[in-house]
């Protein structure tokens, strides 16, 4: 997630710092979610692995719901930033089918997956991004994305590793991981591009900053409650 700071204006700079300074405290409130510390501390099963997909295949497929609906939301004079998330929306509309397959290949049943609930993370989570992509010119999501995107490109690819090694994996079954740890570099780097365009003055500034910081705190919420899952 290092930039060149020299790139963006002095509005966008500031921007790019409080998003980074977020982004750090929202990996060491992840490393504090049980399901995410047995991960990383190698005292994660298989059943672990299903349990953690599953949760996440709700935000994933709603994932394109709330973006598309930012696209929308936004007016002429925002044209071309609407172009951006509307390609963003496309690209990832189906990603919750590699989840499915990778649960399947992990053991899981794909009837299982399919048909659990949102967690009560998950539930804010959305209901929160649902909110604010409804909103007239919805430039704080951009904040949103960050995270988000930053969770694929800084940590997907890792986990991935940790995954297979530890549940003694080929590949098989971590590809939605491994996708995003391959290629949200790229879509890191478009919404890094839009930073100068929707962040202009001090409001902006506070709106971005505020929604990337209620994200953060409801995705490892989300991650949080994967231990409080009740049976279907």
């Amino acid at each position: 997630m290092k930039k060149e700071d020299n790139v963006l204006t002095e509005q966008g700079q500031q921007c790019l710092q409080n998003l980074l300074r977020i982004w750090f405290d929202f990996e060491r409130r992840l490393g504090k979610v049980p399901i995410i510390r047995r991960l990383e501390q190698g005292n994660f099963s298989i059943e672990d692995y299903q349990k953690l997909i599953r949760n996440l295949r709700q935000q994933v497929i709603e994932g394109s719901r709330w973006i598309s609906r930012c696209a929308s939301s936004f007016d002429r004079d925002y044209a071309d930033v609407r172009s951006v998330v509307i390609g963003h929306a496309r690209d990832e509309h189906r990603d919750y089918e590699m989840l499915e397959q990778d649960y399947v290949a992990a053991g899981g049943d794909l009837a299982d997956i399919q048909k659990a609930d949102r967690n009560p993370g998950s539930e804010a989570l959305h209901a929160f991004l649902m909110y604010r992509a409804s909103l007239p010119n919805p430039i704080d999501l951009i904040g949103a994305m960050w995270i988000i995107e930053g969770l694929g490109q800084k940590m997907a690819s890792d986990w991935a590793k940790q995954v297979d090694k530890i549940t003694d994996g080929d590949g098989r079954y971590t590809q939605f991981m491994r996708y995003h740890g391959e290629n949200d570099d790229e879509h890191l780097e478009k919404l890094y591009q839009l930073i100068d365009r929707v962040c202009k003055n001090e409001i902006q500034l506070k709106s971005i900053t505020r929604t990337a910081t209620v994200v953060a705190r409801l995705y490892a919420m989300q991650l949080d409650e994967i231990d409080n899952e009740q049976e279907t």
